[in-house]
């Protein structure tokens, strides 16, 4: 056989493996694919042609064997006998390595990593990892990863971290685990015991139409064993590379990864690390990288998403020798021509011009993406389905008036258009996703398809119909401070939209009240929130039930009894939410001579959310806001005042945080305000030190009672 004829198999066999055995990928990746089948066959192929024709002895040629049927994948059996030699390489990379990378062969385990009863750099942790470490060969037609991980379980409460996950994340292509080994070793009586994992024990259960998962629990664990397991990890090869986590939710003394490319592959490398890495360099035709002494992912508020905080290396194939360049809006062109991304969502819908008509008949644009949003919101139900392709088309979805991120928002966007409002697909990532970075142009980032409407030169919104609580005139908070492709197919426009929103968003408590002299307080309260603060508090209001929600309004402080709560503009997108209450407060630590109360009532600002003395992440409010709380409390007979809070401004050292109080006395009533300015909505770590001191202060000065003496 040619070796043209060859080249040509070998594409077509590819090309059928890439296009009828994957899940839905981005448009991006079929071309970077098919460039890199043809680069790396061609380049065989003219190696080939310049070697002298070999000798062909006929009594040793032999029939070539036909390709045996893999059983080893979980698409059809997991294993029941686990091959050790699936490991070689891994294990022969041990052999260059110093005393000062703590990492072993797999079942050799240093007798003072069983003696070891707490991790040095984090005392209070229940378990830790010894190493995780990783070879990651990106090739044709695959990309293989071997990894080896190692966990030391320290007391009891650490062995809940002997039952493994390892996700499959079936987005980018089908992956596949062809190997599992796994083993608990504990140290008895001075005698090392090995306890190897059954590999029936080793479940394999199907998620949904993205995710796999695997799961085992490993045997015989004790407070101080050692567990270990390794795997091999393979998908078809693509333009993502499956990122690498130095941070886990255990403290690790030790992290590395090893990735090899063929040398016409170029890549960019991003990193997300708090100090040097102690292993950064080339690798032959590849890269190592490593950390040591991690500490554990920790929940701080005001994270935009964990993703981001987890010390990582994301990396991408950015090019074939300078063969090609990528920007965002070669990105938007691959979506634009993608015909498995575009030709569901190009559907007629049935009936449609029922709700068309409607809306042209409204004299506004804004009423008329008012009303389809509104409707397409009530219509059309999420299916819980995280996807912006479709399989079935928007015909169907409509037909079942159920479907996914991408089926309900381009239903929404067909009508508006077809209304005569300028609406477009805009490709989004959410907060939990992490957000889009525009120097990494990279459409595994994206996780979410929107509506995109733009209104003037400097004015857009941003349609989200999948979350019922969304209005149509704000950017879903979830996508703010983050950025959004716009697919504009028509005028072969494609632009990177920062969303953010730089108005602040209001709430506003107005609390009119007596005071009495047997130490109990009588009062309405009338709270109008705007914006985000609206949405959020209507989704809550919907969600929990009457008396989980009144908690929520009196931040479960018992003593303070809501006795009538009505709810005003709720279907009005235009005005603010408005809740009138009725309340009673009964104030602690009355007694005959002295009233004590606080008139921080209302609000969510009981609580200093920045009490650690260190943060790892970003700070992400979101939005800017603006809390404005005013009171009139009415001094019983008999009593005066013997302690009012001060006057004040409270200013952080870049001034985007302005704390205002105004406390005086007026005709037999305490009159107070509180104003809280925020003018920034994202700040670096670094800037922590800032924060933490400025929101002690704050919150001690909110907590600041007032002091009534009897007369």
């Amino acid at each position: 056989m040619s070796i043209e004829i060859t080249i040509g198999l070998i594409v077509k066999e590819y090309a059928n493996y890439y296009y009828f055995r994957r899940i839905k990928t981005s448009p991006s990746m079929k071309n970077f694919s098919l460039a890199l089948i043809i680069l790396f066959v061609s380049a065989f192929a003219a190696k080939s042609q310049t070697k002298a024709p070999g000798k062909t002895d006929t009594a040793k040629v032999k029939t070539a064997a036909k390709p045996q049927v893999k059983i080893d994948t979980l698409n059809v059996k997991f294993p029941l006998v686990m091959q050790t030699n699936k490991f070689d390489r891994i294990d022969s990379a041990d052999l260059q390595l110093t005393p000062s990378i703590p990492i072993e062969k797999y079942g050799f385990v240093d007798t003072a990593d069983l003696k070891m009863t707490f991790c040095d750099f984090e005392k209070d942790a229940n378990a830790m990892v010894l190493f995780d470490r990783a070879e990651m060969a990106c090739g044709i037609p695959e990309i293989i990863l071997e990894r080896q991980k190692r966990i030391k379980i320290f007391n009891d409460k650490g062995k809940g971290e002997a039952n493994i996950r390892i996700e499959l994340n079936n987005k980018f292509g089908p992956e596949w685990i062809a190997g599992i080994e796994a083993e608990t070793i504990t140290l008895i009586n001075g005698k090392i015991e090995y306890t190897k994992l059954d590999p029936k024990l080793i479940y394999f259960e199907h998620l949904d139409q993205s995710k796999d998962v695997v799961t085992f629990s490993m045997p015989n664990v004790k407070a101080g064993s050692v567990i270990e397991y390794r795997y091999r990890w393979k998908r078809g090869v693509s333009r993502n590379v499956p990122d690498w986590a130095f941070q886990c939710d255990l403290p690790t003394r030790y992290s590395q990864l090893d990735a090899f490319f063929n040398p016409l592959i170029e890549f960019t490398a991003l990193s997300r690390i708090d100090k040097p890495y102690v292993r950064d360099t080339l690798n032959g035709f590849g890269h190592v990288w490593a950390l040591r002494d991690i500490p554990s992912t920790k929940d701080e508020p005001y994270m935009r998403s964990k993703v981001e905080a987890v010390q990582s290396l994301k990396l991408i194939m950015s090019g074939i020798k300078k063969q090609f360049s990528i920007s965002w809006s070669d990105v938007g062109v691959d979506f634009a021509n993608d015909k498995d991304f575009y030709k569901p969502f190009d559907q007629s819908l049935h009936d449609e011009d029922d709700l068309i008509k409607p809306a042209k008949a409204l004299k506004t644009n804004d009423e008329r993406i008012a009303f389809l949003f509104n409707q397409v919101k009530t219509l059309m139900k999420w299916n819980e389905e995280k996807y912006f392709y479709s399989k079935d088309g928007i015909k169907s979805a409509w037909k079942k008036k159920s479907g996914n991120w991408g089926e309900i928002n381009m239903i929404l966007c067909r009508l508006l258009k077809l209304s005569g409002i300028k609406a477009y697909p805009m490709m989004v990532s959410t907060r939990d996703n992490g957000r889009i970075l525009s120097n990494f142009i990279n459409s595994y980032q994206i996780n979410k398809l929107v509506t995109y409407v733009p209104v003037d030169s400097t004015k857009y919104y941003v349609l989200d119909a999948t979350d019922k609580y969304s209005l149509y005139n704000e950017i879903p908070f979830d996508l703010l401070n983050s950025n959004g492709l716009v697919i504009n197919k028509e005028k072969g426009k494609y632009d990177l939209v920062f969303m953010k929103k730089d108005v602040p968003v209001k709430h506003v408590v107005f609390i009119d009240a007596e005071i009495k002299s047997d130490g109990t307080m009588k009062g309405t309260a009338q709270m109008n929130s705007f914006s985000y603060n609206k949405s959020n508090t209507l989704e809550l209001n919907k969600t929990l039930d009457e008396k989980k929600y009144k908690a929520f309004l009196t931040d479960d402080d018992n003593n303070l009894k809501i006795t009538s709560l009505k709810l005003e503009n709720a279907e009005i997108d235009s005005l603010p939410l408005t809740q009138t209450i009725d309340f009673t407060l009964d104030l602690p630590g009355t007694d005959d001579k002295y009233i004590y109360f606080n008139p921080n009532l209302f609000t969510s600002l009981h609580r200093n959310p920045f009490i650690s003395e260190t943060r790892v992440s970003d700070i992400d409010f979101g939005c800017n806001n603006a809390y404005t709380i005013n009171g009139r409390y009415k001094i019983p007979d008999g009593y005066k005042i013997e302690a009012l809070p001060k006057s004040m401004n409270l200013l952080i050292a870049d001034k985007s945080i302005d704390f205002r109080r105004i406390a005086g006395e007026q005709d037999g009533y305490i009159i107070i305000n509180y104003r809280i300015s925020y003018k920034k909505s994202l700040y670096p770590s670094g800037d922590y030190p800032d924060i933490h001191a400025y929101f002690k202060k704050m919150n001690e000065i909110l907590n600041e009672q007032i002091v009534l003496k009897k007369s």
